[in-house]
């Protein structure tokens, strides 16, 4: 065990928050992404180790890989990235976890489970604001709600977004939305409902209904 990971697209808007998080922690990931002179200097930085490829040259990225215990994958949009890292983790046999909110790749890693659990990997996507908090929240719901039959999440006040988020919402405007219906992901148009939620403490909000990373992942976290 190295008991390290690597940081792919670390350069990135929300990467380079997580490498300034690590290093204020003491945490010593090895920075990866396609851009060396951006990737340089933040290591340089930092005083961290760096390596650089793209997701399509298996041979360096199995090397990087090799030196790594896990892999926490920042670089989006994640529809397009996410799959080449995860088959590189599943055949390198090393942890995996990313920042997607996207369903496709939950849904894409879920129909991978077997295949991770078979090489004792974890496979985690969504662990940033998409979707711990509100997976959470999901869970907490159906424990205190056993037998309820249809969830409704809604939050506000998501602050700035990312190049990335930015670059995923643009690739998908034309979509429409997602829910899940009888147990199955069902398209609907975008803003499909809209809803007066009351937040607490006074505030009251006009939600409307998006696509967001629950519509995959309530279903398996809350059964």
């Amino acid at each position: 065990m190295t008991n390290t990971f690597l940081i792919y697209g670390a350069n990135g808007y929300t990467g380079e928050l997580i490498t300034r998080y690590a290093a204020e922690r003491g945490l010593k990931p090895i920075l990866a992404g396609r851009n060396e002179a951006k990737v340089s200097e933040l290591a340089g930085k930092y005083g961290f180790e760096y390596r650089v490829f793209s997701l399509d040259d298996t041979a360096k990225l199995d090397a990087a890989l090799q030196e790594v215990d896990m892999v926490l994958h920042c670089a989006g949009p994640f529809s397009i990235t996410s799959l080449p890292m995860v088959k590189a983790c599943l055949r390198n046999k090393k942890h995996y976890a990313d920042i997607t909110g996207e369903i496709s790749v939950f849904e894409t890693c879920a129909a991978m489970h077997k295949q991770a659990v078979d090489a004792s990997v974890m496979v985690m996507p969504g662990v940033g604001f998409d979707v711990v908090p509100s997976d959470c929240l999901a869970m907490h719901i159906k424990n205190r709600l056993p037998s309820a039959t249809h969830l409704s999440l809604a939050f506000y006040g998501m602050g700035r977004i990312s190049h990335g988020t930015q670059a995923t919402m643009t690739m998908n405007v034309g979509r429409g939305g997602a829910i899940r219906k009888d147990g199955k992901i069902t398209a609907v148009p975008a803003a499909w409902k809209t809803r007066e939620i009351d937040f607490g403490e006074g505030v009251t909000k006009t939600g409307v209904t998006i696509p967001w990373g629950d519509v995959s992942t309530a279903f398996y976290s809350t059964g």
